[in-house]
């Protein structure tokens, strides 16, 4: 049976099937346009979990072509298949949220279903998460199939998200991940309806010290066009990261401002006394600028140790 999931219904938290079994896991699969590659998905999927308990939930996110003629007809062959239909396009983390809240199970995993990613590693990322509050499969291995345009500056993002976690963080956005439930309902309010759904769970996680383990996968070409816009989503991953760091991590999201501040500062300060012999007003807005940042962050952490974690 499909589901077309109304808006208020969604936020709301509704759900129109309560399974009698509650499955060990729900897979959330977002499917946008998805006509080519989603009946191998869900197909490796039923394959990858035979004689597990589980549930495989499709969120056709307003697909244009014949993706929900596909699901439809998949329906009828697999029954532990359920699909829900946004009426329009809201975005892939709009899909993965709206797939959570009408999840039986208490343990999420979500994959994409353009076939990049290696489904049948996903009974062992499941095992792994009873010891963890998240599991990413971190596209590392040997095989790695990906744009080297979108590799240079993930480079950067990796390393600025890092800094950020403490941690060295191999993928900061894998799409191919296992988490519980109820943690991830505690940052439901700020994870984003776009791509950067998988940006901010991890830096939520990390920086609130939840246990997350990363282990190598695979990555392959995609069947069908990327829905990625390397210019704007980069931009916006730049946004979300800034952020959720500051949300959660506001001393490390401020310091390097705050040391840029002060030693140009401080340089300025040298300048002035050795070479002009008086102290200019380049000098003191600097560190009037580096003062500001420094009792804003000193500020923002205050707040940010009082909440309950």
């Amino acid at each position: 049976m499909t589901t077309a999931v109304l808006e208020h219904d969604i936020d709301e938290g509704k759900s129109s099937k309560s399974p009698e079994i509650v499955p060990a896991v729900s897979i959330i699969v977002p499917a946008y346009n998805e006509e080519g590659a989603i009946a191998e998905t869900v197909a490796s999927l039923t394959k990858s979990l035979a004689g597990s308990s589980y549930e495989i939930i499709v969120v056709n996110d307003g697909s244009r072509d014949g993706t929900q003629q596909v699901l439809e007809s998949l329906q009828q062959k697999y029954d532990r298949l359920r699909v829900v239909t946004h009426p329009r396009n809201r975005g892939y983390g709009a899909a993965l949220k709206t797939g959570m809240r009408q999840a039986a199970s208490d343990l999420i995993a979500i994959t994409d279903a353009d076939g990049t990613y290696p489904n049948e590693r996903l009974p062992e990322l499941v095992g792994r998460c009873a010891d963890f509050d998240m599991v990413v499969g971190a596209r590392t291995a040997k095989d790695v199939t990906y744009s080297k345009l979108r590799a240079f500056p993930k480079y950067f993002l990796r390393r600025w998200v890092s800094w950020l976690a403490g941690r060295p963080v191999p993928d900061i956005n894998s799409g191919m991940r296992v988490f519980r439930k109820d943690v991830a309902r505690e940052f439901i309010g700020i994870l984003p309806d776009g791509f950067s759904f998988t940006i901010t769970i991890t830096l939520s996680m990390m920086t609130t010290y939840r246990r997350v383990e990363y282990v190598p996968i695979s990555y392959y070409a995609r069947v069908g066009k990327s829905k990625i816009r390397p210019i704007h989503d980069t931009l916006r991953f730049m946004q979300i990261i800034l952020r959720t760091g500051t949300y959660f991590a506001p001393l490390r999201a401020f310091m390097p401002m705050f040391m840029f501040l002060f030693l140009s500062a401080t340089g300025s300060l040298f300048y002035d006394v050795f070479w002009l012999h008086d102290l200019t007003e380049a000098t003191l807005l600097l560190f009037l600028f580096s003062m500001n940042i420094g009792m804003f962050m000193l500020l923002a952490d205050m707040i940010d140790k009082r909440g309950v974690r």
